[in-house]
């Protein structure tokens, strides 16, 4: 059966696959075979600096060694998956593949030294972190920037609507719509530090990660500061000491700040999604569109659910992500090989997410009738600002008083309220201040 989108089990493969697959470079099987690629090239060039046997290698070549991985096709990477076949070992046919393509250079002399004392891990544990990097550089951050965007530019242009806030579902002292969409912004700016301060880690040194066999073939060497030097070359951090494999210790930390970000939007998701059943917020409408298959006027927010699903997909996967990969029997066992395979998934899944949270946002139509009808509907808000005037005043029972008016089953309205600051033994001047109160200007700053 040839795979298609209709076929596919998966959806990131199937119905959300137009809207990913700019992650297919990053995270499926080619793009992890043209990252073990670039990983073996750069290292075998970094070679060339340090043993005295490569001194010899025609540094006019050095450009046309990188095309192997810069040019590199699905041709090439079907050519590495038929060696596979023989070998029986993915890593192993990445070696043999380059050391046929040096043979057709004329560079036969440098084969031995491709993927010289190494072990599987240290081109895996380079390649996939290097992958992650890219993907996050170039695709993760731009989405969330232009997420953060948009609330600023939401949280300036709205920053003067009051509107009544809830707590525990019920009216609570009026808010500024502006300020609450900024509280989401402010949170994601902040965990996007946080993030960026997570290095991206690499595990470089040989079998068990002593260089064991790099100091047998050239003790005079510093094999660890060459790591050292070869990681950050390629814009990693090395881990030092490990086992065979990355300890993953930060990758860890990575899922779970993308696991915090995901937990937000969600949170943003479902204030969005109820402000629009609140009616505070229309959704533009696109022609053809529909809502529902037997409701013909209902204009859903599924925009919002889709992304709030979606969120809440990857974070079970990261959430096992970061609880799993730490975690390895003695010097390695091979769990961490078939977990590290899924990374795209929930990237991908977060990245749906974001594309449908940025489409929700894009169809909000501001409905300020509703917010303010909601404000003139519940006057009993600003008691609390009347009962803590009361208290510096000194006047008796404050609180008791607003809670004996607001309490009752009768509606509190601006009428009712007026009459009872009327009734209240305090000075006039008081009452004229009291009375300018409104649910529309008690916003605090």
């Amino acid at each position: 059966m040839q795979l298609t989108t209709l076929n596919a089990i998966s959806p990131i493969d199937g119905r959300y696959f137009n809207t990913v697959q700019v992650l297919s470079p990053y995270f499926s099987e080619f793009g992890l075979i043209r990252y073990r690629v670039q990983v073996e090239i750069e290292y075998l060039l970094a070679l060339t600096a340090a043993v005295p046997e490569l001194e010899e290698f025609p540094m006019h070549q050095i450009g046309e060694v990188r095309k192997i991985y810069k040019n590199f096709t699905e041709y090439h990477a079907q050519e590495i998956k038929e060696i596979e076949k023989t070998t029986n070992h993915d890593v192993k046919a990445v070696e043999y593949f380059l050391k046929q393509r040096f043979e057709q250079m004329n560079l036969g002399f440098l084969k031995e030294f491709i993927h010289f004392g190494l072990t599987s891990q240290d081109v895996n544990n380079t390649a996939i972190p290097l992958s992650l990097k890219d993907f996050f550089n170039r695709e993760y951050l731009p989405l969330i920037e232009d997420l953060v965007r948009s609330l600023h530019l939401m949280s300036k242009d709205w920053k003067d609507v009051t509107m009544l806030a809830r707590t525990h579902g019920q009216p609570a002292s009026p808010t500024k719509l502006g300020k609450e969409i900024a509280v989401f912004s402010t949170r994601i700016e902040k965990q996007l530090m946080l993030l960026k301060t997570i290095p991206h880690s690499a595990k470089f040194g040989g079998a068990t990660g002593n260089f064991n066999a790099h100091y047998a073939a050239y003790p005079e060497i510093d094999w660890h500061k060459f790591g050292e030097e070869f990681c950050n070359h390629l814009g990693l951090s090395r881990s030092f000491p490990t086992t065979q494999i990355e300890h993953y210790d930060n990758l860890a930390a990575f899922f779970d700040n993308l696991k915090r970000i995901n937990t937000i939007c969600i949170d943003l998701c479902r204030d969005f999604w109820q402000y629009i059943s609140m009616n505070y917020f229309k959704q533009k409408i696109k022609e053809g569109e529909i809502g529902s298959s037997a409701m013909p006027h209902k204009v859903n927010p599924i925009d919002f659910e889709n992304a709030e699903g979606n969120f809440g997909f990857a974070n079970g996967m990261f959430e096992h992500l970061s609880a799993k990969l730490p975690v390895s029997r003695l010097q390695r066992d091979l769990t961490d090989s078939t977990v590290l395979r899924n990374i795209g998934v929930p990237l991908a899944h977060t990245y749906v997410a974001f594309k449908s949270l940025a489409k929700g946002i894009s169809k909000l139509e501001l409905n300020q009738s509703a917010i303010d009808q909601d404000l003139n509907e519940n006057w009993a808000v600003v008691a609390e600002a009347i009962q803590t005037i009361l208290r510096r005043e000194g006047y008796p029972n404050p609180y008791e008083t607003l809670k004996a008016l607001t309490r009752k089953n009768e509606k509190v309205t601006a009428e009712r309220l007026s009459t009872f600051i009327d009734s209240l033994n305090v000075r006039d001047e008081l009452k004229t201040r009291l009375k300018e109160i409104t649910p529309f200007n008690y916003t605090g700053h």
